[in-house]
Formats: structure tokens, sequence, C-alpha cells
């Protein structure tokens, strides 16, 4: 008995002690909690406090990911605990100052308390807008002082519009790890100082202005990862460049590098994966066969150079293990590479734009671009055993017999299909589109016929079936669903469609009635789960062609932006009156019923398309006058009611003072400016004094769109917009930009910028 008493004893001893043990554990966990911030050094304090009073913040930035850091120091206040600082647990030195996208507006002089800071390690003061203040233009690029910074390893100073050339008195940063400058104006050339910084692991010089060639590397450092991209640079890539050993990723891109890529001086690269040399003037044959042998490479991205082809030895057994991306657009290449049958990993391919020849091979990929080639014959049936592409462009080929049903069967899952301008016959098939995903469908300039599926318009944003020879009735309307109405461009021109048009196919465009502000936007990609603005992810893209300002043009349809609307229903043999409904439309661009049969009267509710910037009514038999509503169209550039029946005046106003008398030929009952007959109650042929707002299609205006998708990047996960961007009387050169550079390269660099904020 006494044994068991002693054994109860001493287990309760044993809870006691445990009890308090845990007891202290807890509160020795609370005290430490609640153990204060480290105070900061008094210097540091007045450091920040003095830089704080040298800026100003802009409020009126729309970009809602930014918010202004500094407003919230208060000298009543631990620095330490003010946002964007770090400090030293234990000293309390500031070791760390993040002050990226905090709406600054000045500018960084050789005094900014910052680069005072000595024991500074980490400097962020990206998207902010340093170069605001025109005090001296010295004041526009990066001070020297930064040089005092020798134990900083990260240095971020991208998106701030920095000039000058680039830092030289950085060179004594040993210990930097991560410089970012890019997306700045930076000029004159590079030096080898950056690829010599011992500690140097990452260096973006991206978006800027540099030039000249880059200079031979004596002594080369450890650098993983660098991007070049988007920039003047020349010249050929010196073989001490490829004595970085340790890269892994690699970015020349957008440049005018020229001279012979060899194959074998990229081995020398042994951990490269990601390797972009697009857009410049290289030359020589790159051989797969060669590269195979880089077991990390997992991008290649070649396009547009056009002196460059590809080439394999198919006696070599050769693969690429894991390589996931081959861009080689508008390059030279003939004959498809055998090499890449073998390449499992392959999710995306772009062969567009070049020669090669033959019919079509079994491929299984997410994204697959062989446009613009020579490619003969029908599509094969094994396409259809693919597992969900998300874009099968074939288009600008020599294709034919009659396009496969599987290709609008709901298990396909295709998010883009064009198949336009090829020789397909026949009808085509019962596009699930509400089922499917199908978002954009391109079968213009076929020679495909029959009435239209009467599934086809749901869901889809994009359809273009411009000059093929379908005909009947357009009696779709009824399929209609009010929730998958997201046409944005529908083309059926130069087709043989007849009958009067349906009201309730255009009362159910919901995506053309209402313009959507930059917050609904966000919210729409967040719940679509699409990609920012700043992306323009080019997944959903095709080509399309458009009739604007009286001439065709060839526009890419990028499905992230909602910039451009269109209706073109031309070269037909619809008639009866233009439905009142179309007047809801209030976000529509273009619109076209040129050559057709509508009689009756231009309906008054015309004058709400506020955003229309073409019209096109031609060739019909309109009666009546002109609405003077249609004087509200104050974006209106192109206006053609030329051969029709109309009569009585002119309006006046606002954009109707611009036009000319190639506007209303063949209506002989029209008078009044620009017509040399006047009117009876005497109006005369001089229009009052224009009061013209800048037109949408302007210039400036026009600039001010790209200013907007340009500095999409402060949007963040903004903005899932833009659909395409198009030209005439705009910068043909933006276009360009976009078909040719945007394509492989904005979406990969934003991602490294997402990334980077992710990783840091």
């Amino acid at each position: 008995m006494g044994n068991f008493i002693w054994l109860c004893q001493i287990r309760s001893l044993l809870l006691v002690l445990f009890f308090l043990s845990v007891v202290g554990c807890c509160l020795g966990l609370s005290i430490s909690s609640l153990k204060p911030t480290p105070l900061c050094l008094p210097e540091d304090a007045s450091a920040f406090l003095q830089f704080k009073n040298t800026m100003s913040i802009d409020y009126s930035s729309d970009d809602s990911s930014c918010y202004p850091k500094t407003s919230y120091w208060n000298e009543s206040t631990n620095c330490c605990s003010w946002k964007g600082v770090n400090c030293d647990k234990a000293s309390g030195q500031v070791f760390g100052l993040d002050l990226s996208c905090s709406l600054l507006v000045g500018s960084l002089s050789p005094n900014t308390s910052p680069f005072r800071l000595q024991g500074l390690k980490r400097l962020n003061l990206a998207s902010n807008d340093f170069n605001a203040s025109p005090i001296q233009s010295g004041f526009r690029s990066i001070p020297a002082s930064i040089g005092n910074l020798t134990k900083i390893t990260f240095l971020d100073l991208s998106l701030n519009e920095f000039e000058a050339s680039l830092p030289t008195h950085v060179t004594g940063l040993q210990n930097l790890n991560e410089f970012f400058l890019n997306d700045n104006s930076l000029t004159g050339g590079i030096t080898s100082w950056p690829f010599t910084l011992p500690s140097l692991k990452y260096l973006d010089l991206s978006n800027n202005s540099l030039t000249g060639p880059i200079d031979k590397i004596q002594k080369p450092n450890s650098v993983q990862e660098v991007y070049l991209a988007y920039n003047h640079m020349h010249g050929e890539i010196q073989s001490s460049f490829f004595n970085l050993a340790n890269l892994i990723e690699l970015d020349l891109s957008s440049n005018n590098f020229s001279g012979l890529i060899k194959s074998d001086m990229l081995l020398k690269l042994k951990n490269l994966e990601t390797l972009v040399l697009s857009s410049n003037n290289f030359n020589g044959a790159i051989k797969l066969d060669v590269l195979s042998k880089l077991k990390n490479l997992s991008m290649l991205e070649l396009s547009h150079n056009k002196l460059l082809s590809l080439s394999s030895d198919d006696g070599v057994n050769s693969t690429f293990q894991k390589l996931e991306t081959l861009y080689f657009s508008s390059c030279n290449v003939q004959q498809f590479p055998n090499i890449l049958r073998s390449a499992k990993s392959l999710r995306y391919l772009d062969l567009s734009n070049n020669a090669i020849k033959g019919s079509i091979f079994k491929w299984e990929s997410e994204e697959f671009w062989i446009s613009n080639n020579n490619f003969t014959g029908e599509i094969p049936p094994p396409i259809c055993n693919l597992t969900f592409p998300q874009i099968l462009d074939l288009s600008k080929n020599y294709l034919g017999g009659i396009i496969l049903k599987c290709l609008g069967s709901s298990s396909y899952g295709s998010r883009i299909i064009n198949l336009q301008k090829n020789i397909f016959k026949g009808k085509i098939p019962d596009f699930c589109a509400d089922y499917n995903g199908l978002i954009n469908l391109a079968l213009n300039d076929n020679q495909l016929e029959g009435p239209l599926p009467r599934s086809l318009i749901n869901s889809l944003q994009v359809l273009i079936l411009r000059f093929n020879r379908f005909h009947g009735l357009l009696n779709i309307s009824g399929d209609i669903r009010p929730s998958f109405s997201s046409l944005q461009i529908v083309d059926l021109s130069g087709n043989e469609f007849n009958g009067v048009l349906p009201t309730t196919f255009f009362q159910n465009l919901n995506s053309l009635k209402h313009a959507r502000n930059l917050s609904e936007l966000v919210q729409e990609s967040d719940k679509e789960g699409l990609t920012p603005l700043y992306a323009l992810h080019f997944y959903d893209q095709v080509s399309v062609n458009v009739t604007w300002k009286k001439s065709e043009m060839e526009l890419e349809y990028i499905r992230t932006l909602p910039i451009f609307t269109a209706i073109d229903f031309s070269n037909n043999r619809f008639s009866g009156k233009i439905p009142e409904a179309i007047g809801e439309l209030r976000t529509l661009e273009v619109l076209n019923l040129s050559h057709n049969s509508f009689t009756g009267n231009i309906p008054p509710s015309l004058g709400n398309l506020v955003e229309l910037e073409s019209l096109d009514l031609s060739s019909n038999n309109l009666s009546g006058e002109i609405p003077f509503q249609m004087t509200k169209l104050t974006f209106l550039e192109v206006l053609n009611f030329s051969h029709n029946n109309l009569v009585g005046p002119i309006p006046h106003g606002n954009q109707f003072n611009t036009f000319e008398n190639d506007s209303y030929y063949g209506n002989l009952g029209l008078c009044g400016f620009p017509l040399t007959k006047q009117c009876g109650n005497g109006e005369g042929s001089k229009p009052p004094a224009p009061k013209r707002k800048e037109a949408k299609g302007s210039p400036v205006a026009f600039i001010w769109k790209l200013v907007m998708m340009g500095y999409g990047c402060g949007v963040v996960l903004g903005l899932s917009t833009g659909y395409l961007v198009f030209t005439t009387g705009r910068p043909w050169w933006f276009v360009r930009m976009v078909e040719r550079y945007w394509k492989p390269n904005v979406t990969r660099w934003i991602c490294r910028i997402r990334g980077k904020r992710n990783k840091h």
C-alpha cells in the first residue's frame, strides 16, 4: 500500500513539474514577443526624414498596387517600425530600405540621404518618378554617392526614367548580388565592369537606350542571369562573353546584334536554361543536335533573325530532355527538324513565318503556331488527339479539305482556332463554344459555305468569317445567351447572307454596351484568372482583318486588351431597316454595313455610339435626312454615306465639319457643306467654327493609349486588357513592335519582375 501511495505522489509531482515547465515556456514566449522593436539610430531617422521632405507624393496615380510609404513616417515614432524600413534586431542599424512603388516624385541628388547609409545592404527604389523635377540634368542620373554603399547586396533602381550613361561608380560594390536598372532611359555603351563584379548573380539592364557592342570581358564573374533586351546595342558578341560559364538565363533580344552564332560556342554555357536571342541580326545555322547537349535548356527563342536557320543531324541519336519552349518564327527554316519530334516536354512551338513545305506533322503541344508557311494537304486526323491545345494556328498556308468536326467538340478545348487564308471547303462544324472555352475563331478567306451553326456565337469574343461563301439568314439570335454575349469583333463581310438583321442579336451584345473602367477590368481579370495588362500575354493571339479608314488592315488580336471593337456585315445581301438596337452598343468603334440593300432612315440612335471612329453605310438604299444626333460622335474619323438616297441638309458641328464631298457622293438630295449645293433655307457652304476634340485616333490620343498600356506594370494584376493594336493613321512602328517583339518577350519579362518582387 505504501509503495502505491509513493508511486502516486511521484506521478503527481511529475505532472506538476510538467505543468510548470509548460507555463514557463509560454511565459517566456510571451515575454520575448513583447520585446520592443529595436531603436533605430538617430542619424538614420534624421536621414530618412530629410529624404521624405525632399520628395512629394503623386496621389493621382491610378496604380492600386502602390501606396505612399513615406507618408506614414513620423519623427515621434521609432524609424525601425516605419513602412519599408528594416533594422538589425541587435544594433538598430538600418540594413534594408524598400520604397518601391511609393508614389514618390522628385530628384535624387548626390546628397540624397539613403546613399549615406553605409550599413545598407538592401535598397529598393523601383517604380517611382525620380525624373520629374527639371532641376539639373545631372539629377536625372544615378548619383555617384551610390558608390558609398559598400555593403549593398540588393539594389533596384528600375522603372524610374534615369538618364545619362550606365553608372561606373558602382564598380566598387564588391558585395552586390542583384542589380536592377531595367526600364529607365540609360544611354551609352556597356563596358565590361558589370560582368566583373565578384558577387553579382543577377543583372537586368533591359528596356533602356543602351548602344554599342559589349566590351571584351577580361575576368568573367559568376553571374547567373543577364537581361539586356530592348536596347539599341549592336556588333558581334565577343567570344569572351561565353566564358560566363555560370549563366542560367541570357536575354539579348530586341537589339541590333549581328554576327555568327556558333552552336559549339553556346555549349560553353553548360548550365543554361533560357536563351533568348530573338529580334536581332544574327546569322548562321543553329545545330539543334548540338544544343541538345545542354541538358537543362528549357527555353530557346531565336525568332526574327532572318539570316539564321535550323539544322540537325538526323543520324545522331539525341533529344532535348527539358525543352518546353521553342520560338523560331521569321527565320529561314525550310524543313521541320526531326529532332523536335522526340522532345516530349515541348509545350510551346512557334515556327510561323518560315518556308516549311509538306504536310502537317503530328504534334502535341499547348500552343502550336505554324502560320504563314507552305504547308499543303488536309488537317491530319491525329490532331484531334491533342490534349486541350490552347492555340491552334494553321493560318496562311495551302491547307484544304474540310474542317475536322473534332475541332468544334467540347472535348477539344482550344481557346484560339485560326485557320484563315487557306483553301478549306464545305461547312464548318457545330462549334459548342459555350462548353469548350473557345473565344477566338478566325476562318476568313477560305471557300467555306452553308449557313452559320446556331451555337457559334456563344462565348466567342472574336468571330471572323469574312470572304467565304456563307449564305442564308442570320438566324442565330435566339440562341445567344445574355451571359455569353461576349463578342467584341464580328466580321461576316464578303459572304452571301440575306434577310433582315435580327434586333435581338444586337440587344444581347452586352460586351459592347458598357464601357468598363479600370477597377471593373481588374475585377474581371481576377475572376477569370487572366493575364495582367502589362504582360499582354499572347496566349490568345490571332491575326484578323478589318476594314478601317477605307483600307483593309491585318491586325493582331490579343485577348487581354478590350481596346478594339468592330461589327462588319458589309458586302452581303442584308435588307430591311437598320436596327435601332445598334445604338445601344456604346463602346463600338467600327461599324460597316456598306454594300447591302438596307432601306429606310438612318436610325437616330446611332448618335449614341460615342466611341465610334469609323461608320460606313455606303451603297445601300437608305433614305430620309441624316440625323442631327450624329454630330455627337466626336471621335468619328471616317464617314461614308455615299450612294444612297439621302436628302436634306448635312448636319453641322464637331466632326461633321471635317468630312469632304466623298462622304456624301451619290446622294442627289443632300445639300450644305461640304457640297456646293446650298439648301433652300440659305445655308452657306461654310461650316461654323469647329470645336474639335482630340479624336481618339489622333496621334495625341493614341499616345495616351500607349501610355496607359506601357505603364500597365503599375496596374499589377490590373487590366486583362487588350485586344488589338491597329493602325492607319496610327504609328505603324508600334504595331510592328507588338507583332515582332512582344509576343515572346513581354510575358517572360513580367514574370521575372513578378518573381523578383515575390522573392525579395
